[in-house]
C-alpha cells in the first residue's frame, strides 16, 4: 500500500533522517473517539497523539527495548526490510537491514522483511522473520542471529506474524501466510493450515490452533492464565481467548470480541496486532483504527488514525506511554494505565 503524505511529526531536537518531515498546521494526524465514558479512566480525553516517524511503507510489530530506552519497528515491505529504531534523543535510523529474507529478489515472497517484534527474558530481540519463514534470536551485543524455529512436523512455516513471550520463556506465536506471494494459494505454501504455536523453553514446538485462516495479533493476560489470538479473515474476525493449563496449552477457548459489525462501508483496518494493560483492557489494531476493549469485552473507544491501517502496538517509556504503527507512520501518546506485568 503506498504511504500517506505525512501530517505531523514529533522528533528529536536536532534529529535528522530521511524519513522525517517538520510539523505543519493540517488536520489532526489522529483522534479519539470515545464510546463509553469508562474510556476516561484509560486515556485522558484530550490526549495528545503524536506521529513521531513518517514515510515508511508499512509499518509493524513495535517493541519496546528497556534496556537501552528505544522502539524497534519492523518496515517489511519488498523495498525497505529494515528493524528501525526510534528514540527522544535520537529520532529515527535504520536499526538492522535485511531484517528478513537476505537472498535475491523472489516472486515468491510478498512481505520479506520482519514483522511482530518482542524482548524474551535474557534481553535478546525476537523476531518473527516473515521472510525467512522462521522465528529469530538477535543477539543485541553480538548481533549474531540464530534460528529458534522454522518448520513444524518437517514443513516450512507460512510467514510468523506476531508473538507473545511467557513469564517462563515460552514462546507463543501466529503463522499466516500473509508473507508469501498468493497467501493461501501460495505455490511455495507446505503447510496445509495457518497455526498458532508455542515454543518451549526447551525448544519443543506445539500447535494449539489450525482453524483461524489468518491468525495474527497475540497477547496474554495480566495473570497469563488466558492467550488471546485474532483471526484477520472477515468471515471469522474475532478475538478467541484460550484458557491455558499448567503446562501452558489450551483447555478451552471463548470468543472474547466480535469485529465483524465494525466493517462499515469506507472503514479501514482489520484485526491485527494486540496488547493488554495491567487491567486487562485490550488495545487492538482493527476497523477504524486502533481499539480499546474492556475485559468485558466491551468497546470502549478507537484511536483512529483517518486514512491509515493501525497495524500494531506497543507500551514503552515507563509502561503508560502506547506505541501505534499504521501504515507508513508511527504514533505515541500517553496513557492512564500501565503495560501487564510491566516491570
Amino acid at each position: 500500500m503506498p504511504p500517506n503524505p505525512t501530517r505531523r511529526t514529533v522528533l528529536a531536537a536536532g534529529a535528522a533522517f530521511p524519513f522525517a518531515a517538520a510539523a505543519f498546521a493540517a488536520p489532526p494526524y489522529a483522534r479519539l473517539r470515545r464510546l463509553d465514558p469508562a474510556l476516561d479512566a484509560l486515556i485522558a480525553p484530550d490526549v495528545e497523539i503524536e506521529q513521531i516517524a513518517s514515510g515508511f511503507q508499512w509499518t509493524e510489530g513495535p517493541v519496546w527495548v528497556k534496556d537501552g530506552g528505544f522502539l524497534l519497528f519492523s518496515n517489511l515491505s519488498p523495498d525497505a526490510n529494515t528493524i528501525y529504531r526510534w528514540s527522544r534523543k535520537d529520532g529515527v535510523s535504520a536499526f538492522l537491514t535485511p531484517a528478513g529474507y537476505a537472498g535475491p529478489p523472489t516472486p515468491t515472497l510478498r512481505e520479506p522483511g520482519s514483522n511482530g517484534l518482542a524482548i524474551d527474558r535474557s534481553g535478546a530481540l525476537i523476531i518473527c522473520d516473515s521472510g525467512d519463514r522462521s522465528l529469530t534470536r538477535y543477539d543485541f551485543k553480538s548481533g549474531q542471529r540464530t534460528t529458534l524455529a522454522d518448520r513444524f512436523e518437517g514443513k516450512r512455516f507460512n510467514s510468523p506474524n506476531d508473538l507473545a513471550i511467557a513469564r517462563d520463556g515460552a514462546i507463543y506465536f501466529t503463522d499466516p501466510p500473509y508473507g508469501l506471494e498468493g497467501l493461501e494459494k501460495s505455490p511455495v505454501k507446505e503447510l496445509s493450515f495457518s497455526g498458532v504455536y508455542r515454543l518451549s523453553p526447551e525448544g519443543t514446538l506445539a500447535l494449539l490452533d489450525k482453524e483461524f485462516l489468518y491468525p495474527n495479533g497475540i497477547a496474554f493476560s495480566p495473570d497469563q492464565k488466558t492467550l488471546f489470538v485474532c483471526n484477520t479473515d472477515r468471515k471469522l474476525a474475532i478475538i478467541r481467548a484460550y484458557t491455558l493449563g499448567a503446562d501452558g496449552m489450551p483447555t478451552g477457548f471463548t470468543t472474547f470480541f466480535d469485529y465483524r459489525p465494525l466493517f462499515a462501508p469506507g472503514a479501514i483496518g482489520v484485526p491485527d496486532g494486540l496488547k493488554i494493560d495491567q487491567a486487562g483492557n485490550v488495545f487492538a489494531a482493527g476497523p477504524g483504527g486502533h481499539l480499546v476493549i474492556a475485559p468485558s469485552g466491551k468497546l470502549l473507544g478507537v484511536i483512529e488514525i483517518p486514512g491509515r491501517y493501525a497495524t500494531n502496538s506497543a507500551f514503552g517509556e515507563d509502561g503508560s506511554t502506547l506505541f501505534i504503527a499504521a501504515t507508513d507512520t508511527v504514533a505515541r501518546l500517553r496513557l492512564k494505565t500501565k503495560a501487564a506485568n510491566w516491570r
